[in-house]
């Protein structure tokens, strides 16, 4: 895992400088950073914003975005520009694509997510799906700028040309960096001229088709991103290649569409919980209502709590366990390292005895 951003993140509100149409479905946002929060946005390539606004009925709605822009070099203005994709009944994603506009402003959190690739040499490789391009557009864009010894692959599904995000911007690596940037594309609903057959890049097809590539045990990090489907099946065949773990990243994007397994029931929680916190120096204690995870229980009396997606997916809530044992229903953002070393979703968690405690500030 890569170093990241540790500091618990706020919000700012930020100016919208530019909405670009990527294609029917989908836009790039890009947010204004004045020069007194140029540091606080300064991101590692692959790590995502929170945005959050109030919806109809006066709730907070809170989306998290990766940003596609490269890392800006120190003393720079960081760009901050992300990708966003309509998705059926998406409150925050309706809303971008069809009132956000120029001089809009956002409550736009600081960077976060561990899902990153800090500039450094070697051959790296990346297996995207969808929208999933979005943080690894970030991460090859940064690293080919910066390591002339490095190199990158990126192989990526689409279901049609049409719909393919930033493929302006993936082309234009290619003519900078021909030599150090590999491009495979496939589309699963269109024939293309040349290049492979369409169809979904399942678990055989990668399988084969990733060591016909490139030399996958010389490959220094894999970042898998996208549908949960096709990072399941990446990294099912890597790990059959025999492919480190260490050495495979993931993110997933789209968990609710019936492709991830449901959280399983539990019968054996305790009938009383008591939930104590530590976040931002401060603790409290607090009963643990019935069904709620420890997040919801935090969010009652405390609404400065860290989230963002309440998937499992961003890993915002991330807290340390320091006593106590929790379920958590789901976790796509967590390491093995990180769960083994004692960390938890608190958006996921349930408490499994009847005292528990959480420390967000570690």
């Amino acid at each position: 895992m890569q170093s990241s951003k540790t500091g618990r993140a706020g919000f700012h509100p930020l100016r919208v400088s530019e909405v670009e149409q990527l294609t029917d479905d989908s836009v790039a946002v890009t947010f204004a950073v004045p020069p007194e929060l140029r540091e606080t946005y300064r991101h590692t390539p692959g790590q995502h914003l929170a945005l959050r606004r109030t919806g109809a009925h006066g709730e907070e709605i809170r989306r998290t975005y990766s940003i596609c822009a490269p890392a800006a070099p120190e003393g720079e203005t960081p760009v901050l520009r992300v990708g966003i994709r309509l998705v059926d009944g998406g409150e925050f994603s309706t809303y971008a694509l069809k009132e956000l506009a120029v001089g809009d402003t956002v409550e736009v959190m600081e960077p976060m997510g561990r899902f990153v690739l800090a500039p450094r040499p070697g051959h790296f490789a990346a297996v995207v799906g969808g929208s999933g391009i979005t943080p690894v557009l970030s991460m090859a864009a940064t690293l080919l700028a910066r390591q002339p010894d490095a190199t990158f692959c990126l192989v990526r599904s689409d279901r049609t040309a049409a719909s393919t995000m930033f493929l302006d911007e993936v082309a234009d690596l290619k003519d900078r960096h021909p030599d150090r940037f590999q491009l495979v594309t496939v589309l699963s609903r269109e024939e293309q001229q040349s290049g492979l057959p369409s169809g979904r890049l399942d678990h055989e097809r990668l399988t084969t088709l990733l060591p016909a590539l490139l030399p996958v045990d010389g490959i220094d990090g894999w970042f898998l991103c996208g549908p949960f489907g096709l990072v399941q099946s990446a990294e099912r065949a890597l790990r059959e290649l025999g492919v480190d773990r260490t050495r495979v990243h993931q993110e997933i994007f789209h968990v609710d569409d019936g492709s991830a397994p449901a959280p399983a029931p539990s019968a054996d929680a305790p009938a009383h919980a008591t939930l104590t916190a530590t976040l931002h120096g401060r603790s409290g204690n607090w009963p643990v209502q019935q069904g709620e995870t420890l997040l919801e229980t935090v969010l009652r009396a405390r609404a400065d709590a860290p989230y963002a997606c309440k998937g499992g997916v961003c890993g915002t809530c991330r807290a340390f366990l320091v006593s106590g044992d929790v379920r958590m229903d789901r976790n796509f953002a967590l390491e093995p390292e990180e769960t083994d070393a004692g960390y938890v979703l608190a958006c996921q968690s349930h408490p499994a005895t009847p005292e528990v405690e959480l420390d967000f500030d570690r």
